[in-house]
């Protein structure tokens, strides 16, 4: 039954002795396995694009390493691409879009309801992970929210303090609520078509929640994510949803009883006592051992994965990192700390 998977149950609320685990980015480049087929695609988007291949790699770290949980293997920048926006990858460097900052510019966007003609190898990848996913793995999909995903399509690549949007956003608040809109609407259709795959659980990945202050943080990270999991949970009821307000801080307080998800993942810029204290007690958090460990290994990471296990060990629990594995990581760090949670 699938509300017997361990990563159902704690989305559910249920505590467990030993909770469900996986990794953000736990397909990539730290794989020898991804590595080869992602040369056998040719270039990012072609694997993100070739259903086989990204199911693929989805599979790789479920067969190495037993996660409770497969993440489809997409990208964030998809939906701008789907929407209109050029999108390209520039090696050692990371994603390019085309910008958006005048209403000519958004006006060449098409509506939300044509990104599906893009998007359909992303449903195909789903639809063959469900089929082929072990019996006890949940299938998780995901898309970027409308804020981080409009700080790309601004500025026209990753930045170190989002500048671009946030100008856009004092200079032409029309303009930004209207980018950030048509980002909800299709961010909600493109999710939907997930879980009609077969997507077991969304993911809302804000990286860059914690750049909005204030206010803005509320309007702009927050409710965004409260319009796309009540939209998502009127279309499918019981479908569980995990947001993720990076670096959010004390605004991860309320996060979940504001926004109606069932779990919040939790960077590790925060204490897991203080995290157990103030947003476990709303429900199912998710996290939040620090990347780095896998990188560096020996004694620091078993001693901050128990650290972390004790500390949320009185409620719903799902282990994962802080942030995504990176590419220098061990895969014997990985498997150090799986058997670590596991009590191996």
């Amino acid at each position: 039954m699938a509300g017997q998977k361990k990563l159902l149950r704690a989305l559910a609320g249920e505590k467990q002795d030993v909770p469900p685990i996986w990794m953000m980015r736990q397909a990539g480049r730290y794989l020898p396995e991804y590595r080869a087929t992602r040369a056998e695609a040719g270039d990012f988007l072609s694997l993100c694009y070739n259903s086989d291949l990204a199911a693929e790699v989805t599979l790789q770290p479920i067969r190495r390493y037993g996660f409770d949980a497969a993440i489809l293997f997409a990208d964030i920048l998809l939906v701008p691409q789907a929407l209109g926006a050029d999108l390209w990858f520039v090696t050692g460097e990371g994603p390019r879009l085309s910008t958006i900052t005048t209403e000519s510019d958004f006006a060449k966007l098409g509506p939300a309801s044509d990104i599906h003609e893009t998007l359909n190898p992303i449903y195909e990848t789903v639809r063959i992970l469900s089929r082929e996913l072990p019996a006890e793995t949940t299938l998780i999909g995901f898309a970027g929210a409308p804020w981080t995903v409009a700080t790309y399509m601004i500025a026209g690549r990753g930045t170190p303090d989002q500048g671009p949007a946030h100008a856009l956003r004092e200079e032409n608040t029309a303009l930004f609520e209207a980018l950030l809109e048509r980002i909800t609407e299709a961010t909600i259709d493109y999710l939907s078509k997930q879980i009609e795959a077969g997507a077991e659980v969304v993911k809302i990945f804000d990286s860059w929640a914690g750049s909005l202050k204030g206010e803005a943080f509320q309007k702009y990270a927050l409710e965004p994510c409260r319009q796309i999991t009540q939209a998502l949970k009127e279309r499918h009821p019981g479908i569980p949803v995990i947001g993720f307000p990076r670096e959010a801080g004390e605004n991860y307080v309320g996060f979940a009883k504001a926004t109606g998800v069932d779990c919040v993942a939790l960077d590790n810029s925060v204490d897991p006592e203080w995290a157990a204290a103030n947003v476990q007690v709303d429900g199912c958090v998710q996290g939040n051992l620090a990347s780095r460990h896998m990188v560096t290994g020996g004694q620091d990471l078993v001693d901050d994965t128990r650290r972390i296990v004790e500390a949320f060990r009185n409620g719903p629990h799902i282990f994962n990192l802080g942030h995504g594995i990176t590419p220098d990581a061990d895969p014997d760090n990985v498997q150090l700390m799986i058997d670590t949670v596991r009590g191996s």
